[in-house]
This record gives structure tokens, C-alpha cells and sequence, in this order.
């Protein structure tokens, strides 16, 4: 039902993988502690003597992950009729999510030599996808949940 638990946690979940889409989610620095480059999930910009260049689209993947999980857990809400498609859904977004910090993992790696960055600074935004993970879980347990009522009132009749 739309007006259940799982509904807001699909919501949540929703929230925080399109806010992690538009906010800053790492920052490249340099030998000297400076900043001197910030990831995005669909480009990475580069401060050169502090004005701020926009490089190129590598870093798209992030993007896309992050899009077709926040559409996939928006969608969801409405399949309320369909419990074991919900938790197909549920379970394809938790693997999205993954394969997302696999993917940030990577592209921060690859522009970090790119950029010739002494380390990386992960943003605290880097963080909404795992708590969109754990909120994804959480309703697929309330699906679950659903399911195994209806299925106990099924043996019932």
C-alpha cells in the first residue's frame, strides 16, 4: 500500500541519491594542502591560480548510476501492487548503489593521477548513497514484510 513505511524510506532513499547527484563529492589536493581540484558526478572542475575551469565529462558514469537509481527508487513507490517486482527493483538499486563507490572509487583514482594530486578528500555527501542503501534495505524488509502477511492470509481463507 502507497501509505506504508517502505513508501517513505523509497522516498528518502530518492532524496539523497539526487542530492548526491548535484553536490560536490571530492576534492583533490595538492603537496601544499591546497585544493586544486573538486569531483562532481558528472564533471570535475580544476582551480588554476583560483579561478575555477570546468575539465571534461569522465566522470558521467557516477552520473548515470546515481540517475537510474533515484529514478528506479522513485518508480518503486507506485508498484505497490506488485511486491515481488518492488523487491527486484529494491535489490537492483542496493547493487546500483554499490557499483556506484566501485565507480567513484575508480574515476577518483584515475583523475587523481590526471591531476597529479597528492591525496583525495572525500565529501561528506559521498556518504548519501550508503545511507540510500540502507534505507532501500529497510524497505525491501517492509516488503517483505507485506508479502508475508498476505501470504499468511492467503493459507488462511
Amino acid at each position: 500500500m502507497i501509505q506504508r513505511i517502505q513508501t517513505l524510506y523509497l522516498f528518502l532513499a530518492t532524496v539523497l541519491t539526487v542530492a548526491c547527484m548535484s553536490i560536490c563529492i571530492g576534492a583533490f589536493v595538492s603537496e601544499q594542502g591546497e585544493v586544486i581540484g573538486k569531483l562532481y558526478n558528472l564533471l570535475y572542475f580544476t582551480m588554476e591560480e583560483g579561478e575555477k575551469t570546468a575539465s571534461s565529462f569522465t566522470p558521467w558514469a557516477l552520473f548515470a548510476i546515481l540517475l537510474i537509481s533515484a529514478t528506479l527508487s522513485f518508480m518503486n513507490i507506485f508498484l505497490f501492487k506488485y511486491r515481488a517486482l518492488q523487491m527486484r527493483v529494491c535489490t537492483f538499486c542496493m547493487i546500483l548503489l554499490v557499483g556506484w563507490y566501485i565507480a567513484y572509487g575508480a574515476f577518483a583514482w584515475f583523475i587523481m593521477g590526471l591531476l597529479q594530486a597528492a591525496s583525495f578528500r572525500v565529501g561528506a555527501v559521498a556518504s548519501f548513497p550508503c545511507v540510500s542503501l540502507i534505507l532501500l534495505y529497510l524497505a525491501f524488509r517492509g516488503i517483505l514484510k507485506d508479502e508475508k502477511l498476505v501470504r499468511s492470509l492467503d493459507r488462511l481463507r
